[in-house]
C-alpha cells in the first residue's frame, strides 16, 4: 500500500495471463521485512524483495525467473501476506519449492510462508479481488525497542473517536487525489475504500484499510492525515474539506513507511486471505 501497490496499488488493468507453454504457474504468500530493500520491485538503486526472491531460484531453475507480486511497496514497508507468482519449467512440489526458495533467500529477512500450484487464469496482481494494510502507531513517550522499524513512534496522545469520525468520511468511492503522491501513475484518482478501521489495544492504535486497490502513498497519506485529526491540529470537518479539493497540498503529510504492512491479499477462491 503496500508503499501501497504500486501505484500504490494500481488496480486490475488487464486480463490475467497464461504460462507459457510448458511451463507450470505456482503462487507463493511471501512475508518479508521491508527495512532493508528499496521496495518489492526491481529498481537500479538498491536490492529488491523482488530481486532477492529471483536470484534465490537461479540455482533451481537455472535461470532467473520473474516473479510477478499483486502489487509493488515502497522502501521501509513490510508484509506479512504478500501474493506473488512465478513460471517454472521444472515440476516440484510446493512444499519443496517453499523449502528451496526459503533455503537460497538467506540471509535476507524474506520468507515464503505458502505455496501451491495455481489455478488456470490466476495472476497475482490481476486476480486480487482485495488488498489489506494495516499500520501501526506506538503511543507512548518511551521509545520501541522490539518493535523498532516496525511502527511509528507517536509520544502525544490521540483522540480515537475523532480519528474514527473522520476515517469514516474517506470509506466509500471518492476522488483521492489529496491522498495520492504526485507522482503516482494511476490513470484515475477515483477509488473504493471499502474499510478504515481504526483500533487501540493498549499503547497501540492500529489503522486497518481494505479495497481492490490503492493510489500510491495513499494509506501512509490517510494515516498521516487521522494522525494530525488524533493530535488535534484537525478536525473531521478539514478531512472532509481536504477529500474535496482533489488537491495533494490539501491533504496531510504521508506517514513513514515502517509502520504500514501488507497483510493480506485475497482471490476469488479465499486463497491468500489472512486474519
Amino acid at each position: 500500500m503496500a508503499s501501497e501497490p504500486a501505484t500504490g496499488d494500481a488496480g486490475p488493468t488487464a486480463q490475467p495471463d497464461a504460462p507459457p507453454a510448458g511451463m507450470r504457474r505456482y503462487r507463493l504468500v511471501v512475508e518479508f521485512d521491508g527495512g532493508p530493500f528499496v521496495g518489492w520491485q526491481r529498481q537500479a538503486n538498491g536490492l529488491s524483495v523482488q530481486q532477492a526472491i529471483e536470484q534465490a531460484l537461479e540455482p533451481l531453475e537455472g535461470r532467473m525467473p520473474l516473479v510477478q507480486g499483486a502489487g509493488r511497496t515502497d522502501a521501509g514497508v513490510h508484509a506479512t501476506a504478500m501474493a506473488a507468482h512465478i513460471d517454472l519449467a521444472r515440476s516440484i512440489e510446493p512444499a519443496r519449492l517453499m523449502a528451496a526458495i526459503n533455503f537460497h533467500v538467506r540471509p535476507h529477512p524474506i520468507a515464503v510462508v505458502s505455496a501451491g500450484l495455481a489455478p488456470p487464469g490466476f495472476h497475482a496482481r490481476f486476480s486480487a479481488v482485495e488488498r489489506r494494510y494495516r499500520y501501526r502507531l506506538l503511543v507512548r513517550s518511551a521509545p520501541p525497542v522490539l518493535d523498532r522499524g516496525q511502527v511509528w513512534h507517536i509520544r502525544q496522545r490521540l483522540d480515537i473517536e475523532a480519528m474514527r469520525r473522520a476515517a469514516a468520511i474517506l470509506v466509500g468511492r471518492h476522488d483521492f487525489t489529496s491522498f495520492r503522491s504526485t507522482a503516482c501513475q494511476a490513470a484515475s484518482a477515483t477509488k473504493t475504500l471499502d474499510a478504515l478501521e481504526v483500533a487501540q489495544a493498549g499503547d497501540e492504535v492500529v489503522l486497518t484499510a481494505r479495497a481492490r486497490s490503492f493510489l500510491h502513498n495513499q494509506v501512509r497519506i490517510i494515516v498521516g492525515t487521522l494522525k494530525r485529526v488524533g493530535e488535534g491540529a484537525w478536525t473531521p470537518g478539514d478531512v472532509q474539506a481536504a477529500l474535496d479539493a482533489r488537491d495533494r497540498g490539501a491533504g496531510g503529510p504521508t506517514a513513514p513507511p515502517e509502520g504500514l504492512c501488507l497483510v493480506g491479499v485475497r482471490y476469488p477462491d479465499g486463497w491468500g486471505d489472512r486474519p
